[in-house]
């Protein structure tokens, strides 16, 4: 297995349009998925991809039948390959046009097309801006945190879901690329304005570390893009020893499942991450030897951890690693199978599903925290310090 979990890639809503993205705090950030290797990727060193089951085969045989019965009637081979998907009942199914699997592939090695913004839908529905990324178009075009996005491309935005404003503002993956022009409608006070920015190629930060006042260390991990396992593991090893940490894994929508085990990996000593089957057989992950067991650790959860996190969640949860904090997770736990159709389209067919050290299935349930708290609140990080004073160095 090489690791590529599609556990959370999104459905494509119509041939054409851009993928509606997952990271709904994050306007600039890929899609984050979870299958096994990729159509044309070659597996990980010291994996194997062996050849598709029969059942796993069929289901893709059937859609790729009807996607070259669609081309042979001059019809798009993509909606026939979207329309027997949805036939399937595959919840998770997905079909991508190969401009679109190319964008997801940049994505999972960290790297996105947008504008550098970050923001968030308030309340009354209006989009704020929380963050500009340094260097980025949005940035050197003087937006700052704090304003208002009204409109994208003379499309109004408030009340729309973040994820619907991240699919305008990415535009469409191969008649939108990096360099096409977007038209920005800001509010800040009083002041409304356009400003027309181009589209860049940038890369992810996933993984931010704050030391708070009093000494606590906050390791945030957005998603598990190419390199995040190295970054956490790095992360942990700067932390004084002994000091506690809290890993927020709050909406933290997954990515790549090897990068997962590879954080794991910083806090375990070896042993059962988790299990997960294709079509029946039965295959495990393993964290890597040399990890920190003594370190107190609470891990924070909510609704938007999903997939690729939760496995991380749940492993630290059953090996008594972590206390777990917040509230449900989101409950992603299959496997996709990609593989290349007639006309270079992509269709990601669920096989399997992964369960946590202990024999917890994660689909449709979740991971349950160990002491739930209102994630959203200002407090949980307070609750978070409490459960860390209570922990003390374990042996």
């Amino acid at each position: 297995m090489s690791g590529r979990d599609l556990f959370c890639q999104p459905r494509r809503v119509r041939h054409g349009a851009a993928l509606t993205l997952v990271f709904a705090s994050v306007l600039v950030a890929g899609a984050a998925t979870g299958s096994l290797p990729g159509p044309d990727r070659k597996s990980e060193p010291g994996t194997a991809r062996s050849a598709a089951p029969a059942g796993q085969q069929a289901r893709h045989d059937d859609v790729a039948r009807a996607a070259a019965e669609a081309m042979a009637d001059g019809k798009s081979p993509v909606e026939a390959a979207e329309r027997a998907v949805s036939r399937s009942g595959d919840r998770w199914g997905a079909v991508y046009s190969e401009g679109e699997y190319e964008e997801l592939e940049d994505a999972l090695d960290g790297r996105y097309t947008g504008v550098g913004l970050s923001a968030r839908r308030e309340r009354d529905g209006r989009i704020q801006v929380t963050r500009v990324r340094s260097g980025s178009p949005a940035a050197d075009a003087g937006i700052r945190e704090g304003d208002r996005l009204r409109s994208v491309d003379g499309e109004r935005v408030d009340g729309r879901p973040v994820t619907e404003v991240v699919s305008i503002l990415r535009g469409d993956a191969e008649a939108e690329p990096a360099g096409t022009a977007v038209r920005l409608g800001l509010e800040r006070g009083t002041r409304a304005w356009t400003e027309t920015v181009r589209r860049a190629t940038l890369s992810t930060d996933p993984v931010t570390v704050r030391t708070l006042a009093d000494g606590l260390t906050v390791v945030r991990v957005a998603s598990f893009t190419k390199g995040v396992g190295a970054q956490v593991r790095d992360a942990v090893a700067r932390v004084p020893s002994g000091a506690g940490v809290v890993l927020d894994l709050r909406g933290n929508s997954g990515g790549l499942v090897t990068e997962a085990v590879t954080a794991a990996s910083a806090f375990l000593d070896g042993g059962l991450v988790a299990t997960y089957d294709v079509d029946g057989d039965q295959r495990a992950l393993h964290a890597g030897t040399g990890g920190d067991t003594s370190r107190p650790l609470v891990a924070l959860v909510d609704g938007g951890t999903m997939s690729a996190a939760e496995l991380l969640a749940g492993a630290l949860q059953d090996r008594g690693r972590a206390v777990v904090l917040g509230s449900r997770t989101f409950g992603k736990g299959s496997v996709q199978m990609p593989s290349r159709l007639p006309g270079g389209s992509v269709a990601e067919l669920t096989v399997g599903h992964y369960r946590t050290p202990s024999g917890r299935g994660v689909d449709g349930t979740g991971i349950t925290p160990d002491l739930e708290v209102d994630p959203a609140d200002p407090a949980a990080l307070a609750r978070a310090r409490t459960v860390l004073s209570g922990l003390g160095p374990t042996a």
